[in-house]
């Protein structure tokens, strides 16, 4: 039996060890530094009320992946959800993707009107600036992006020269205002939501919560932990590989997350179909969530979750070429049999719960047919 070690217990380490157990002949080992697997994806509770590090809906559209996690952990679909940006400027809601309807209620609709037939860059787009420009116009660039792009990434989109993860679906939608008509939306019916499925993925392997790796060696596949040295055949890593080679050529870059826990005396916040809302202008933040939506908790009150942008915590890798070429020199020096998952193991942006578990079963194929190292899935070096 070949033993493997999963580094990180989030969705992707999870996945992982799942499609690893479902395949046989594994020996599996999962280290989590934190005391819980599932990392934002996984359910607290504050006052009854049940939430997740923002919003954490499956949504995909490779139905082998939905009918993978529904088989195991019954799924609500909602694709009805719509998503809302509030633009100050206006004083309007508005949908997002932006909608080819909302602009007759917008105030500079004419103005807005004459960009979309003649407003464009004049070179290819070499910034998500352009690329908006270039799809809708200066006019709603600056309603819906500008400023919302600064305060998601810290930076101006000026500066942000990649963009083939933006925008959620189209840049300029019509048709139903539904989010993701043409893609599954789906939660958990559990209140608890995914947490039953890390329990079942799980079921079976070496599991170490609240532990700590204090050396890595890639190229010959094995880590110390409390001063003993553990070596595998095959070491799937899902944090940030920077951390894994010591920082030897540089730090890479993450946004992180301050998030806050509003209950309010009202049954609902926002309107029927609304799950969660974006803010585009000068707040501080960047979306609320509310909860209940998702989950269907049933109370008089109803939980908000506010996320800032901070540099607390590593949730959002950065979208620039530099440091992806970075982070695909880390990848490239690990030896064979070493995979990078997820979010932060791949350090690409757009990896969700759906994307993590796809990769996980990219992972298994490449292993039966004698795969050796990288990040699984050419598709996801790309995002």
């Amino acid at each position: 039996m070949k033993t493997c070690l999963i580094i990180g217990g989030g969705p992707a380490g999870v996945a992982a060890a799942h499609q690893l157990t479902l395949m046989g002949g594994w020996d599996i080992t999962l280290i989590e530094k934190a005391p819980f697997l599932g990392a934002g994806a996984r359910t607290f509770f504050h006052g009854g009320h049940p939430y997740t590090f923002g919003p954490r809906h499956f949504l995909t559209q490779n139905e082998k992946v939905y009918e993978y996690l529904n088989s195991y952990l019954p799924l609500r679909r909602c694709n009805e959800h719509q998503f809302l940006t509030y633009v100050s400027q206006d004083q309007q809601f508005y949908n997002f993707p932006i909608h080819v309807d909302d602009i007759e209620r917008m105030p500079d609709k004419d103005r807005i009107r004459y960009e979309l037939d003649n407003e464009g860059i004049n070179h290819p787009p070499v910034s998500l600036e352009d690329y908006w420009i270039n799809s809708v116009g200066s006019s709603l660039y600056n309603k819906f992006i500008k400023k919302y792009s600064k305060k998601m990434w810290r930076m101006e989109a000026s500066d942000i020269d990649t963009f083939s993860w933006s925008p959620k679906g189209v840049a300029l939608k019509s048709g139903p205002r539904a989010a993701w008509d043409t893609a599954i939306s789906a939660y958990p019916y559990f209140l608890d939501g995914y947490n039953k499925w890390f329990d079942i993925a799980t079921e079976g392997i070496k599991v170490h919560l609240s532990t700590h790796i204090s050396a890595y060696n890639f190229q010959e596949r094995f880590v110390w932990v409390d001063r003993q040295k553990l070596k595998y055949d095959i070491i799937i890593c899902t944090i940030s590989p920077d951390i894994t080679f010591g920082t030897v050529w540089g730090v890479l870059p993450y946004v992180g997350r301050d998030f806050h826990k509003i209950v309010l005396p009202v049954k609902f916040a926002l309107p029927k179909d609304v799950y969660f809302m974006y803010e585009a202008g000068d707040e501080k933040f960047t979306r609320i969530t509310e909860f209940k939506k998702f989950t269907k908790y049933e109370s008089d009150q109803t939980l908000i979750g506010m996320e800032v942008p901070s540099s607390n915590g590593k949730y959002y890798p950065l979208p620039i070429k530099k440091w992806q070429e970075m982070a695909k020199r880390y990848h490239n020096t690990a030896g064979d049999n070493v995979y990078f998952l997820g979010r932060s193991g791949s350090y690409r942006y757009g990896l969700d719960i759906a994307a993590c578990i796809e990769q996980a079963m990219e992972l298994v194929d490449i292993l039966k047919h004698g795969g050796s190292k990288g990040v699984v899935g050419e598709k996801w070096a790309k995002i």
